[in-house]
């Protein structure tokens, strides 16, 4: 097979330098590293530090630049979506590729996370490192499971159903693109299947730069699972909790802020869309006024 890693960055040059060290500790060499980015200071530097991976720039917005991404691997099989800020275990892009190999079936696979900084303060690049080398191999790392979604810090895609029918990010998903990865991988799980890998294993550091503002957030927290059910992708039985759980959760926490969530944006984020939906002009686009 021929596999491509595919890395959307904005505002994270110093952790993407120290992703794209770790990839080259593969010892399943990719046969193409795709770096899409939005500005020049996004990358400042790492050209010239990793002269074989292909740099260049697109639009803003995770979705836009996945797309590009698409767009340029098409001399390959399968393309692993890394986030910038997603350190993998060195046999991660080989185990993926046995899998794919193993289950011709699958068309999406999603790796282990075995710590996630997005979910508190964050991880620095040493604690990721460290808990990297602290973590014990699995007894059987081809083992697979069917899983619901790919997570979008670490998800790989195979390309020949993907192309066949046209499926693309969905760029009315703008900017971070909240649940853009449960949109574009529960599409193209319609023609196969969606599997967990035990073995791919790495550290999501949940660096806080290049983040939308917590009221953009919030309204996308709200907006866009009712958007991803009414377009299908996305069950309404998964996108009420989910709406709910994360504007109860801004209200409860907005009492005592962790200080690096803004609470408060987020929450008035989640009212300003649940009063947008009851006018019925709730949009996901519609953070771009915001």
């Amino acid at each position: 097979m021929r596999l491509a890693i595919g890395v959307a960055t904005r505002g994270r040059a110093a952790i993407l330098g120290e992703v794209l060290q770790e990839l080259r500790q593969q010892t399943r060499a990719p046969d193409r590293v795709l770096v899409c980015h939005v500005t020049e200071d996004d990358i400042a530097g790492l050209p010239a530090r990793f002269p074989h991976v292909q740099f260049w720039a697109s639009p803003a917005g995770l979705p836009r630049q996945r797309n590009a991404i698409l767009d340029a691997c098409g001399d390959c099989d399968a393309v692993l979506f890394l986030d910038d800020d997603f350190l993998p275990m060195p046999d991660y892009l080989a185990v993926t590729e046995r899998v794919l190999m193993a289950h011709p079936d699958c068309v999406v696979t999603t790796g282990t996370v075995i710590a996630d900084g997005a979910k508190g303060p964050g991880l620095s690049v040493a604690e990721g490192r460290a808990l990297l080398a602290a973590d014990g191999t699995p007894e059987d790392a081809l083992a697979v499971a069917p899983h619901f979604n790919g997570y979008g810090c670490n998800m790989a895609f195979r390309l020949a159903p993907l192309r066949a029918h046209g499926i693309r990010v969905d760029e009315a998903l703008p900017l971070y693109g909240w649940y853009e990865d449960i949109d574009v991988t529960r599409a193209l799980g319609r023609h196969g299947s969606i599997l967990r890998l035990a073995g791919a294993r790495g550290v999501h550091l949940g660096a806080k730069s290049g983040r939308v503002s917590g009221l953009r957030l919030g309204y996308s927290q709200v907006a866009n699972p009712v958007y991803l059910a009414r377009k299908g992708t996305f069950p309404w039985s998964h996108a009420i909790p989910s709406a709910a759980r994360h504007t109860a959760m801004n209200a409860l926490r907005s009492l005592a802020p962790e200080p690096h969530v803004d609470r408060f944006g987020r929450l008035r984020g989640n009212l300003i869309a649940l009063a947008d939906l009851l006018r019925g002009r709730a949009h996901p686009m519609r953070i771009l006024e915001l």
